[in-house]
């Protein structure tokens, strides 16, 4: 398998070759310029040549490899195609595909957007977003994919599993030759006017698709860009060994996406899905090693352009950095935005700058014009509202592993935070409450910076200067319990007030006007147009804020694939990752961890032992990832 860090090599050659030959306005002078009539490339960009109104549109039909619904026929993938009519005359156009299970109930979009045949007529009317109206006027073929057992395919959904990572790269083997598609009527149908890459592109489940077929290797996927997306099915629904959302297979997700007209038909499916994810334990198992993509980062072939909320609590910012770090650890070509909103499409964060920017990364990998993408910083991250940065990796430069010693409290207050260990020999025990909210326990109504009876608290000074974190910090602690079940969490907070992202409808509020971003059409006698409502952040000056929290099963301390009971007062090291986090605290502000058992805002089934917890200090301590490491820390007053 050709390396992709090769294959972005002879990318870039092809793309700056084909650049030097053309002028400012050209067909694309490149291999096979003949099979290009048409295309206009403007300031290293494609621009709209193409008639919108006057678009091929087809429903294909690909048989897959699978049959989840057991009944004897491999199922069998649906997908929307809308191409220039160009491409009916020799233009040969790349493939932007949103593979999506949500086209028929939840739906895309902040407006929610379903596709429709409006006339009957058994092609698509409606077509979710703005990819079509953009992208196909500038030489683009638009494909919205229906994932296995929903919509206008046949089968059930399976959450993650080989069936529904199947769907995407299923058209894609039949956009490259080696699967046959067929429309309703049954006539064979090729694509012959496709060049040979796909990007695709989609939030959250429709992302995770995408990173799925990434991770397959299928040949043919040339770029993907997730955005909010699942990188590991265990870590959506489990927090190392902890269920943090039960049941969700046979319950809400896999119901809510299957066809509605299938919907108890594919009970029994639903019935398995949740047999084997198994809520008892929470354990890692074959089940979830099936929906977990990381570990085969190696097979990617694609570049990938990651986007993602650092406040997200659908799904959660370490998706984004296990699946960055593995990518770059394989030379993945990689590009990354990261937004301090929650789950939120970037067209309804920073649409200008998004459209542009994801305008030239399907430029460049697509059609092969080099506009310079991959030569910018290689990461932008928000970081105030509509504040961004640059830099050219994540974590940031200079980002070192720091020790912060928890200091023992004395008497009622809190515990000290600092580089320099405190006495070792002393401890402090708390009681593992599961009614604990969050917002008590970072501020409880009684003395917001107190130890109580189930939570410890330890500050650091005032700050003298600003703190910047870059990366993943990991609680480590020395913990005994008078039980053999219970929970370890871990807060990171910030005391002091400033204008912060609100938590509030994932921080956007959407306005009445409009505004539009590509060419509009008629058809079945609907309106088709690419105009949406605009959005802005919103904002908040609390005098504290969470700045990113973990927990972890005391039955998985030791491994998330087997659960061990905790043999009552014995030590235990405890090391627990928080969620990975790009933040400054500012000059004059506190540092606080908070340290729980089980608590109601991080699990959907919080443990019921209210165990006593007793942390030790002889080893106890949080580790930050600061840019400029311990010297940066010393100089910030820790």
């Amino acid at each position: 398998m050709q390396s992709p860090r090769i294959a972005w090599r002879a990318l870039v050659v092809a793309a700056v070759t084909a650049a030097a030959a053309l002028p400012a306005t050209s067909a694309m002078a490149q291999p096979g310029a003949d099979e290009r009539p048409g295309l206009v490339v403007e300031n290293g960009v494609t621009q709209p040549a193409f008639a919108y109104s006057d678009a091929v549109r087809e429903r294909i039909f690909v048989t897959s490899d699978v049959d989840t619904d057991g009944d004897g026929a491999l199922d069998v993938v649906a997908m929307d195609v809308m191409r220039p009519r160009a491409s009916e005359n020799g233009l040969r156009v790349p493939v932007v595909m949103d593979a999506s299970p949500y086209y028929s109930t939840v739906c895309r979009g902040n407006e929610s957007e379903c596709k429709g045949d409006v006339d009957g007529d058994g092609l698509n009317d409606r077509w979710p977003l703005f990819y079509d109206n953009y992208f196909v006027p500038r030489g683009y073929a638009l494909i919205l994919l229906d994932m296995i057992g929903t919509n206008n395919s046949t089968g059930c959904p399976v959450t993650g599993g080989r069936a529904d990572n199947f769907s995407a790269p299923t058209a894609i083997d039949w956009l490259n030759g080696r699967r046959r598609g067929f429309d309703a009527a049954g006539r064979e149908v090729v694509a012959d006017w496709h060049n040979g890459r796909t990007g695709m592109i989609g939030k959250s489940y429709d992302g995770t698709l995408a990173n799925a077929a990434a991770a397959s290797g299928v040949d043919g996927l040339t770029t993907i860009v997730p955005i909010s997306a699942i990188s590991s099915w265990y870590d959506y629904s489990r927090s190392n060994g902890l269920v943090t959302r039960a049941n969700n297979y046979s319950g809400s997700l896999a119901n809510t996406v299957t066809n509605p007209a299938r919907r108890a038909y594919c009970a029994p499916v639903r019935a398995t899905l949740g047999q084997g994810g198994d809520d008892v334990t929470g354990d890692y198992n074959d089940f979830w090693a099936e929906r977990d993509y990381v570990p085969h980062a190696d097979r990617v072939r694609a570049s990938v352009f990651v986007v993602h909320g650092i406040n997200d609590d659908n799904v959660r910012p370490d998706h984004f950095s296990r699946w960055w770090a593995a990518l770059g650890e394989r030379d993945v070509p990689r590009k990354l935005w990261l937004t301090g909103t929650g789950h939120v499409d970037p067209f309804d964060f920073r649409r200008a700058e998004w459209v542009d920017t994801l305008h030239r990364w399907f430029d460049f990998w697509l059609q092969g014009i080099d506009n310079g993408i991959m030569r910018e910083p290689t990461v932008d991250i928000e970081r105030l509202p509509d504040v961004w940065e640059t830099a050219r990796t994540w974590p940031l430069p200079d980002t070192q592993p720091t020790q912060v010693f928890l200091q023992a409290p004395v008497g009622d207050g809190a515990g000290g935070l600092s580089v320099r260990p405190g006495p070792g020999n002393r401890s402090a025990t708390f009681q593992d409450t599961p009614t604990m909210s969050q917002t008590n326990a970072i501020r409880h109504p009684s003395d917001p910076l107190a130890n109580t009876q189930n939570r410890l608290v330890f500050l650091s000074p005032p700050l003298t200067g600003s703190l910047h974190i870059s990366g993943t910090p990991i609680v480590k602690i020395n913990a005994s319990v008078d039980g053999e079940d219970t929970s370890f969490a871990g807060l990171l907070v910030d005391y002091g007030t400033r204008q912060r992202f609100s938590t509030a409808g994932d921080g956007i509020r959407t306005l009445t006007e409009e505004d539009c971003w590509g060419a509009e059409a008629d058809w079945g006698g609907f309106a088709e147009d690419a105009c949406y409502r605009k959005v802005e952040k919103t904002v908040a000056a609390n005098p504290q804020e969470l700045v990113t929290k973990g927990i972890i099963d005391g039955l998985n301390i030791d491994s998330r694939t087997e659960s061990t009971p905790l043999v009552p007062g014995q030590k235990n090291a405890v090391d627990l990752s928080l969620l990975p986090e790009d933040y400054v605290f500012d000059a004059g502000h506190q540092i606080g961890v908070v340290l729980l058992g089980s608590y109601s805002g991080y699990s959907s089934r919080a443990k019921q032992n209210r165990a006593d917890i007793t942390i030790h200090f002889d080893r106890s301590r949080i580790q930050l990832p600061v840019v400029g490491g311990r010297t940066a820390a010393v100089a910030a007053g820790l």
